[in-house]
């Protein structure tokens, strides 16, 4: 080998040899550290706790179709109300609550409070929020916040049934301690508040002659009777229109049955997805019962065909 081409070779050899130990640019990241090449992943972020009254929150707050119908199920109200005024014989008491005939001319229509006149969504939110229930304690803490807003249509209702001198009558189940607070609340948006006349009967009033079972309004609405003729009774509740017997799905069902032809001319329903006394009527009305197993119950109730 002459010393020209021996040269050449080891230059040739040289180059390959620098060649072979530059790192190719996709070879970078795995040739550096592992703590300064590999980025750890971030940790997926937590999922909502899952909640059996999210959807109808959110439907209440949300859905234009559930303003519509509240509007709808008031102005239907507000348009029988001056014909049921006109009709001496117009009536939209149970039947055995009157225990005895009222000749007088006052009039009057009885309307039930929370998800009737004022939406309590908030107060459902901060429980589907926070992952608890309801309980009297924060329930009345919001209560006393007096920030409930009207529900669509019923403040013009009560307004007009205010302007043709009947008197609205607030029958609630909120405790009669939250008296004060709960007309407060009505007064800030402009319901009428009847002069001279108690127009909150909550919940532990009393009604001489009348034994008042549970939360059961009948005492109540007899105590109105007494001096009133009763032209409407708007409502969310099955119990806001009459006692119910057996708090079953047929039970219910069998409470109503006589008083069909009164939907939508005396007695106007309102949709309330979020609580109610249909739930119960679903587990047997044992709210003792685990989560699971009332939720076990009222998957049960559902129809698949």
């Amino acid at each position: 080998m002459s010393k020209p081409f021996a040269a050449v070779l080891m230059l040739a050899l040289v180059a390959t040899g620098c060649a072979s130990k530059a790192p190719r640019p996709d070879d970078r990241a795995d040739t550096g550290s592992s703590a300064t090449s590999v980025t750890e992943a971030a940790p997926a972020p937590t999922a909502p706790a899952a909640n059996d009254n999210l959807n109808a929150v959110a439907w209440t707050q949300t859905a234009i179709e559930r303003d519509l119908i509240y509007r709808q199920a008031w102005r239907d109200a507000q348009e029988h109300l001056r014909s049921a005024l006109a009709d001496r014989r117009w009536e939209a008491l149970p039947e055995g609550t009157r225990k005895a005939p009222y000749t007088g001319r006052n009039t009057a229509v009885i309307v039930d409070i929370d998800e009737t006149v004022l939406d309590n969504s908030p107060y459902q939110a901060r429980l589907v929020r926070d992952g608890t229930s309801y309980d009297e304690f924060t329930w009345a803490q919001w209560c006393r916040e007096e920030r409930a807003p009207a529900i669509p249509g019923a403040l013009e209702f009560a307004r007009h049934a205010d302007k043709l001198g009947v008197t609205v009558f607030y029958l609630s189940n909120r405790a009669a301690d939250l008296r004060d607070a709960t007309l407060s609340n009505l007064r800030k948006l402009g319901f009428p508040i009847a002069a001279g006349k108690d127009v909150f009967l909550g919940l532990g009033t009393l009604v001489e002659g009348c034994e008042q079972h549970g939360s059961e309004k009948g005492c109540r609405r007899q105590l109105i009777a007494r001096d009133h003729r009763v032209l409407m009774q708007v409502g969310d509740q099955l119990g806001d229109f009459i006692d119910i017997e057996a708090n079953t799905v047929d039970g219910r069902r069998r409470a109503i049955e006589p008083y069909l032809d009164w939907i939508g001319t005396r007695w106007f329903v309102l949709p309330n997805p979020t609580y109610g006394s249909w739930e119960p009527a679903l587990f047997n009305n044992q709210w003792s019962l685990p989560e699971g197993e009332r939720r076990k119950a009222k998957l049960s109730a559902l129809r698949f065909e």
